[in-house]
Order: structure tokens, then sequence, then C-alpha cells
């Protein structure tokens, strides 16, 4: 009996070939490696990011809800004003009154928040303070940017929230007058 051979010649790897394999597939998880490392240092700075980003919605919210009228909302003519004229005390125009507080809850007008600033954030009551967060209020007249020809009609505010004056995070809104009415 005559048993046949396989021609075939039997294939595989040589030494050479896995080297080289070994030292390709090294390169790239160096290289993966590399790149991963900052990215894992860094993985907090989405949080804080949330953070300041919910802090100015909070905030702008918070403003932006309040009356805008011709008058200080505690003028007997709040409601029927159609300027600063008709007005005993009128609103301030982009700066907080002095002896107005919003902690103290007597910021009643969206002007009131005007220039205003505070360091470790707090919520209105003054509880849940968040270390290391600074808020800031910018508020500019822009009805005439907006396209009014009264350019007092709008107001933009910028709330800039920034964490260990390092990163900062800013947003703005559009608040318009529909005085008499609020």
């Amino acid at each position: 009996m005559f048993i046949e051979r396989s021609t075939r010649l039997q294939r595989g790897l040589s030494l050479i070939e896995v080297l080289i394999f070994i030292v390709i597939v090294g390169v790239g998880v160096a290289g993966l490696v590399s790149v991963m490392n900052p990215t894992l240092r860094h993985s907090a700075d989405p949080m804080r990011t949330k953070q300041m980003l919910a802090i100015a919605e909070a905030l702008l919210n918070e403003i932006l809800h309040q009356p805008f009228t011709w008058c200080d909302p505690d003028d007997p003519a709040v409601s029927t004003a159609q300027s600063y004229a008709g007005c005993a005390t009128p609103q301030n125009t982009g700066t907080f009154t002095a002896g107005e507080s919003r902690l103290g809850g007597t910021f009643d007008n969206v002007d009131d928040y005007g220039a205003y600033s505070m360091a470790n954030v707090t919520d209105v009551s003054g509880g849940n303070a968040m270390t290391g967060y600074t808020a800031s209020v910018l508020i500019a007249r822009a009805g005439t940017t907006l396209g009014l020809a009264d350019n007092t009609a709008a107001l933009s505010v910028t709330v800039t929230v920034s964490f260990a004056g390092a990163d900062n995070f800013s947003l703005t809104g559009y608040r318009f007058r529909y005085a008499p009415r609020y």
C-alpha cells in the first residue's frame, strides 16, 4: 500500500512577521494610552461645565421672570405709566438700587440685577452654596439692536458664571417691555 503525501506546503507566520506585528500593535496601544491619559485627567470638566450651565440658566430665568416696567414695582403708577416721566419713582436703568438685595427678596424688577455679582453662588434663599463658582450679570439696552424704535423697550441680559476664575460660561437672554403691564 501506498500512502499519499500531501504536496501542499505548510503555511504559517515566521518569527519576523510576528515581531513586526507586535511592534505595530505596541505603537498603536502606546498612542491610544497617550491620548486617553489627558482625557481621563480632565474628565471632571464636563460636570463643571454642566454646573455652570445650570447656574447660568437658573439666574437668567430668575431675572427674565421679573417685571420690566417704567416704574419701580412699588410705585403707585406702575400699572398705568407709559414712560419714566409717569412715575413717582422711575425704575433705574441697569444698575441695582442701593438697599435692595437679591437674597433679601427686594429685587423686584429686571433692572435691579444690573451689575450684580456674587461669589460662591447660592439660591434665592441664600442656601445651597456652590463654593468656587462666581456669577455676574450685565444688563444693556437692546431695543435698537433688535430693530425697535425705542432703545429702552428691550434689555439684553448676560449672565456669566466662572469657576475658580479659570473657566467661564455665558448665557444671554432678552426681555421686552410690555408696560404698563408686566
